[in-house]
């Protein structure tokens, strides 16, 4: 079952986590939510990162562990955010974001060169272009 979820949760997370964010720019989530939010997220990366280390060594999977280390990282600023005053905190939270946008694509670009299927190879090389046009903007 660990496999499972090591292998199929991400998938769901991600969305999840984006939708949350959105869910807070408009308004129907609150600060505290927020807070825990991060908490948590930095819990299932330290946890699913301690728990697939070794398998991430090589390949696309060493690409992908780096997000994960440097996601822990981002999301503590985040949780940060919530503990100082609203100036530094604003642009903690918004490093957050953008670093978010910003650190996946890396790995989806080493994703698309080692994936043998042209036409996966472009969805993941059109997500990394998608990250970097989200993190500009």
């Amino acid at each position: 079952m660990l496999d499972r979820t090591r292998e199929y949760a991400p998938v769901g997370l991600v969305p999840l986590a984006w939708g949350f964010t959105a869910a807070a720019h408009l308004g129907y989530v609150g600060s505290h939510a927020l807070f825990v939010a991060h908490v948590v997220i930095v819990g299932l990366l330290v946890a699913f990162g301690a728990v697939s280390w070794t398998e991430m060594d090589t390949g696309a999977l060493q690409a992908w562990r780096g997000v994960i280390v440097a996601g822990v990282g981002v999301t503590l600023l985040g949780v940060a955010s919530f503990r100082v005053p609203a100036v530094p905190g604003g642009v903690l939270r918004a490093a957050t974001v953008v670093g978010w946008m910003l650190l996946p694509v890396r790995a989806l670009a080493v994703t698309a060169r080692r994936t043998p299927a042209p036409g996966l190879a472009r969805v993941y090389l059109g997500a990394a272009m998608a990250s970097v046009a989200g993190g500009a903007v």
